[in-house]
């Protein structure tokens, strides 16, 4: 492909090295590449090569050429496409799991006839279409996706790799998960909201993971039949992720069972036009008097951040926190408690947003305008375990037993001291929520008693519900229910809640997050018997963010 060239060293003391082009196929596509031999290479890849003496081969570093991306590149694809695993695995930066997942792409996924075609590379990335047909006891279907690989320098020797992780393979895959096609060991189901109507993702895009999980969790008792699939199947750290296996590809289709949800039509479809407004944002409707859950959406569609997100809740904790300080007497709405601008604890200085303070205020007026530093200056007040104990026996969060129906994170509130103690009243530090845990605190306020939220009636699988194992006092609800109406009435949920009075009641919180320029917006509030919560991921603060698609929910119904 083209006239050799001589290429002349750096080094006077070594030899000029002849580079020739080569062309390699996959696919139908092709990389023209410069093969690097010996020791030397082209002269503009030399600047990032060190030496450690004479008798040392060169090592090396430095960002990677495109000649050096596209030959690993086209090395990785084509040994692939030919079957050659091993051959593949070896130019990997972890040849034992690359070498495992591709041979098994054969044997247990039995895909064949793959044909890899690479596309445009940007920088050290390189996408690709694959093609292949999935056979399995004489039924046969065409597989096609896109991927795209990555190739790094390796620290040891120099030489470039591509950077494994399973998602190389498929993009719906997370390291440790394999593709297996087979007779499912799960019957398909199809799921109803409450109405009887049938619930797809075609009608609702963010049921994609609750679906996965529902069929995972009733297809064996719902009365259907496995069909044979290509599924991806979930590795210990995926399911440790409570992540749900998933299916890629039907070749024959079983006999579904049918699962009834608690899902209102009506709320589903508006949840779902709500998160649409905003990018990485997540919402949650239940009612407070029976822990139903009526709608969950969420902006993306490959994983429920609504159900199963882990995130900071910011200043929606303090609901949680204000419970513990109201059973504490430790203090009561209207009595008088500044919010100092600065809070020292144990070597950090507290801030609030945009560095305000309330001289003198009641803590009513603090909780309304989400005022910090009222609540880290409890602080010496209380021991490390006081906000743990509080948000396990009263709100049942953190026990990491809740049985709705589909995997969950049941929200973490870890025991801390000194300054993250502190940061953890505020709702950052190292507790951390989603939208379903905010809202199911909002309803044990506004019913008094913790229900465990549900998606499916505990009926049809006969499993016990998750208890707290104690109430808040009447007096503790009045009290709650009071800086909550505050806050919705004329506080920061003032704007998103106009008109929704009386019975109601709402917080506001932004969380910081290390890296990222906006806070993640959160908000969670009730109507009468109704309670909504959502996030906004990097959104800004959350009576701007969360508020609006919250209320516009609450607005339908309480």
């Amino acid at each position: 492909m083209g006239n050799r060239r001589r290429v002349a060293e750096r080094r006077k003391t070594r030899p000029a090295v002849v580079g020739g082009m080569i062309a390699v196929v996959v696919g139908g596509a092709a990389f023209g590449v410069y093969a690097l031999w010996g020791g030397g290479a082209a002269a503009d890849d030399r600047a990032g090569s060190s030496s450690s003496g004479a008798d040392h081969k060169a090592v090396k570093t430095g960002p990677l050429s495109a000649v050096e991306v596209q030959t690993t590149a086209t090395t990785f694809l084509s040994s692939w496409q030919q079957g050659k695993a091993a051959q593949a695995a070896a130019v990997t930066n972890d040849a034992t799991a690359a070498g495992s997942l591709l041979t098994g792409y054969t044997k247990d996924a039995h895909i064949t006839g793959v044909t890899l075609t690479p596309g445009t590379r940007v920088g050290d990335k390189v996408p690709f279409s694959v093609k292949g047909t999935v056979s399995y006891k004489g039924t046969s279907k065409p597989l096609a996706y896109q991927s795209a690989l990555t190739v790094v320098r390796n620290k040891a020797d120099g030489k470039p790799l591509v950077d494994w992780h399973a998602s190389v393979v498929h993009p719906d895959l997370e390291d440790g998960d394999k593709l297996v096609t087979g007779e499912s060991g799960t019957p398909p189901v199809k799921a109803y909201d409450r109405d009887g109507g049938e619930l797809t993702t075609a009608k609702y895009p963010s049921l994609g993971p609750v679906l996965d999980g529902l069929r995972e969790k009733y297809g064996k008792i719902a009365g259907g039949k496995a069909g044979v699939e290509l599924d991806v199947v979930r590795g210990a750290a995926s399911k440790k992720a409570k992540l749900s296996d998933k299916t890629l590809l039907t070749l024959t289709k079983g006999t579904p069972g049918s699962v009834k949800t608690t899902l209102s039509p009506t709320f589903q479809a508006a949840a779902e036009e709500q998160v649409t407004k905003q990018a990485k944002s997540s919402v949650v409707v239940m009612r407070p008097s029976t822990g139903e859950i009526l709608a969950v959406a969420n902006a993306s569609h490959g994983f429920n951040v609504a159900f199963q997100g882990s995130l900071a809740p910011g200043s929606t904790m303090k609901i949680v926190t204000s419970t513990m300080l109201f059973e504490k007497n430790l203090i009561t709405p209207d009595a008088s408690h500044p919010c100092p601008k600065t809070y020292k604890l144990a070597g950090w200085t507290f801030h609030n947003d945009d560095d305000s303070e309330i001289k003198q205020g009641s803590f009513k007026l603090a909780f309304g305008a989400s005022c910090n530093n009222a609540f880290i200056n409890f602080a010496p007040k209380l021991t490390n375990s006081s906000l743990t104990e509080e948000a396990q026996q009263v709100y049942g969060l953190g026990m990491n037993n809740w049985a709705i129906g589909v995997p969950t994170f049941d929200g973490s509130i870890p025991v801390q001291s000194g300054a993250q103690m502190g940061a953890s009243l505020i709702g950052q530090g190292g507790v951390r929520m989603n939208p379903l845990n905010m809202a199911s605190v909002a309803a044990t306020v506004e019913s008094g008693v913790f229900r465990q939220p549900y998606l499916v009636s505990p009926s049809v699988d006969h499993r016990t519900l998750a208890k707290a194992s104690r109430t808040m006092s009447a007096q503790t609800q009045a009290e709650l229910k009071e800086v909550m109406q505050y806050t919705a009435a004329y506080g920061t949920a003032a704007k998103a809640m106009a008109g929704l009075g009386p019975n109601y009641g709402a917080k506001t919180g932004s969380a910081e997050v290390d890296g990222q320029k906006k806070p993640n917006g959160w908000f969670t509030a009730y109507r009468g018997d109704l309670v909504g919560a959502g996030v906004v991921q990097a959104g800004g603060h959350g009576g701007d963010t969360a508020g609006p698609m919250v209320a516009a929910l609450l607005r339908m119904g309480g």
